[in-house]
């Protein structure tokens, strides 16, 4: 069974507050929402779907809960259409902290959303504040108790490299969202996008945005820490299109299509070299092949986008310690990016 996510964008109607990184319309490409084209718009994403798909609806781009009242639960009820005729299983949709409060938990509940996503994006107060989030990170610890209370999935959207973050804050953030039994999250290394208060701060040398070397290795810091706490990862970076590649639109940060890939690598040789290194320490290695065991799947995280890993790995222990070979096979017994090493 496949799982299908039919998205929903609704770019900036529901917040008012003016973040520094933030340009919805770009991300989403959506420049206005049309409320009449929603129903016609999952309709047509139903038609492209298998009778056994799992569907579910996802109204993204904007601060769902902050909408008018009105609006959100008009739309709400158009999910419900679909639901009753049991062309969708479940709803969700992605808000702000400070939108989440008892009364809007108890509206989604009543219209099957089940999946709550919240903009955490830094648990750092001074790094909130550098951004203009309009929020402090006690909203987001509240509002993280509210969702996982009510009995919603929960999953936390953190950033990378935001004004005055460090791979220490975000490695923090990443721990509490894991603490706060989230169900799963999303990791955004920040973009800088043209016309945004960022792209100005970029200019006059108040902000450096992040390179892109520099966003694989803290955002595989992050996944390390998602990893180990058993909390998926189900998204790293912006979903790559035309919006996002244009000069006019981009003007610097971690804006690269293969971005999660490159991390998931980096991440996977890490966990390789630590492995490595250990078992190096208990025995004569020289001459002799190391074969490093994968999940099922994994194979090309572990060899690396371009051979990357793989170049690094003969340098680092066929050199080095004179191994003979080093060899990928997959495992279906290992899970995440945990990973077995036999010398022979």
């Amino acid at each position: 069974m496949r799982h299908i996510n039919i998205p929903v964008f609704i770019p900036h109607l529901g917040c008012p507050n003016n973040c520094v990184f933030c340009d919805q319309r770009k991300i989403s490409g959506c420049i206005s929402f049309d409320e009449s084209g929603v129903r016609k718009e999952i309709e047509t994403a139903l038609s492209t779907v298998l009778p056994e798909d799992d569907v579910e609806i996802a109204f993204f781009g904007g601060s769902f809960t902050g909408i008018d009242r009105d609006l959100m639960i008009r739309l709400l009820e158009i999910s419900d259409e679909f639901i009753r005729e049991r062309k969708v299983s479940r709803v969700r949709c992605s808000t702000r902290p400070d939108y989440i409060d008892a009364e809007i938990l108890a509206i989604l509940r009543e219209h099957h959303v089940k999946t709550v996503e919240l903009g955490i994006q830094s648990l750092s107060d001074s790094v909130l504040s550098a951004s203009k989030r309009g929020h402090t990170a006690e909203a987001s610890l509240k509002a993280c108790k509210r969702v996982k209370e009510a009995g919603f999935e929960l999953i936390g959207q953190m950033m990378i490299g935001l004004p005055g973050s460090t791979p220490e804050n975000e490695i923090a953030t990443a721990r509490a969202i894991c603490d706060f039994c989230a169900d799963g999250a999303r990791v955004y290394p920040t973009v800088v996008f043209a016309d945004t208060e960022l792209a100005d701060m970029a200019l006059s040398g108040k902000y450096v945005p992040l390179s892109i070397d520099d966003a694989i290795e803290r955002t595989a810091s992050v996944l390390d820490v998602f990893d180990r706490a058993g909390v998926p990862v189900i998204r790293v970076g912006l979903c790559s299109g035309e919006n996002l590649s244009s000069p006019e639109s981009v003007v610097g940060g971690a804006n690269h299509p293969a971005l999660g890939e490159l991390a998931m690598g980096e991440l996977m040789y890490r966990r390789i070299c630590e492995e490595a290194d250990r078992v190096i320490e208990t025995c004569e290695v020289s001459g002799r092949t190391m074969t490093v065991f994968v999940p099922h799947g994994a194979t090309s995280r572990a060899i690396g986008q371009k051979k990357r890993n793989i170049l690094r790995l003969n340098e680092k222990y066929c050199k080095k310690h004179a191994i003979n070979r080093i060899k990928i096979l997959e495992n279906s017994s290992i899970i995440g990016y945990n990973i077995i090493i036999d010398f022979s």
